[in-house]
């Protein structure tokens, strides 16, 4: 396990990641995401931890072992993803809860980056090509926590954040065939897997009405939290610590990032 696990593998880690994987590799249940299925059947999958979700002296490690992946991901090709678990501590937590400390584990990531946001990302995030951006990269951010139940696509027994770089999509557009067949095929299963419809936030990245934000932490229902989350709480931050919001008349949507199939 070790060779797909960087840094040092705590007591509690090894278990987080065999129950993952069996997750993704089920024939009786197959998992909605492809790419996940196919990433672990492939080795393209990395795994790192996080001793807690609450001190965030600890998140420095999550910075670290970004970076360290950041640094080789091309190398394991395009089915990768960095998946971080954080160490369970106490009771499950409401969904609410999760949900401020993905947010604040992001902002964390955000304003301890020493490299500069791309050039290509806008830096507000209620524009279609905004996306999560560090070291440079720009990268899909995906939450999984244990208050999802009915949006098992979602549901994990330990809070755990999955990375994947822009990259990855760079081949699946929506508007390719390739890119088409994944997004019917990702639908159907979310169809048999989870307890409630396909969230209406999964759009195509570059589409004018998807905003790529609302697809990191996706409610449980629609009276769930997040649910009628109408701003980001992301807060990207000028080297002079302002909030840098890009001009309403700089549009972003002539850019040719290929657009990106949605997930769960």
């Amino acid at each position: 396990m070790s060779e797909i696990c960087m840094g040092d593998i705590p007591e509690w880690g090894s278990a987080c990641v065999r129950e993952l994987r069996e997750v993704l590799l089920s024939a009786e249940s197959p998992f909605p995401c492809t790419f996940a299925v196919a990433g672990v059947k492939r080795d393209g999958l990395r795994f790192g931890f996080v001793d807690s979700l609450d001190d965030e002296k600890t998140w420095g490690r999550l910075g670290d072992l970004l970076t360290g992946y950041l640094e080789r991901y091309r190398d394991l090709g395009r089915e990768t993803s960095l998946v971080v678990f954080f160490r369970q501590e106490g009771e499950v937590r409401s969904l609410s809860e999760y949900n401020e400390r993905f947010w604040s584990v992001l902002q964390h990531l955000h304003d301890t980056d020493t490299r500069p946001w791309p050039a290509e990302v806008p830096r507000d995030s209620d524009e279609a090509w905004w996306e999560f951006s560090f070291g440079g990269t720009p990268i899909f951010v995906v939450c999984n926590t244990p208050a999802h139940r009915l949006r098992r696509s979602r549901h994990s027994p330990v809070f755990f954040i999955t990375f994947q770089p822009r990259w990855v999509f760079e081949e699946l557009g929506a508007d390719t065939p390739a890119g088409a067949a994944a997004r019917r095929t990702i639908r159907k299963r979310l169809h048999r897997y989870d307890a409630v419809p396909a969230s209406p936030e999964l759009g195509s990245y570059g589409d004018p009405d998807n905003r790529e934000w609302r697809q990191y932490f996706l409610p449980d229902g629609a009276d769930e939290a997040g649910a009628e989350q109408t701003r980001c709480p992301f807060r990207h931050r000028a080297a002079d610590g302002a909030v840098a919001r890009q001009p309403t008349g700089e549009s972003s949507t002539s850019r040719r990032t290929p657009k990106m199939v949605g997930e769960s």
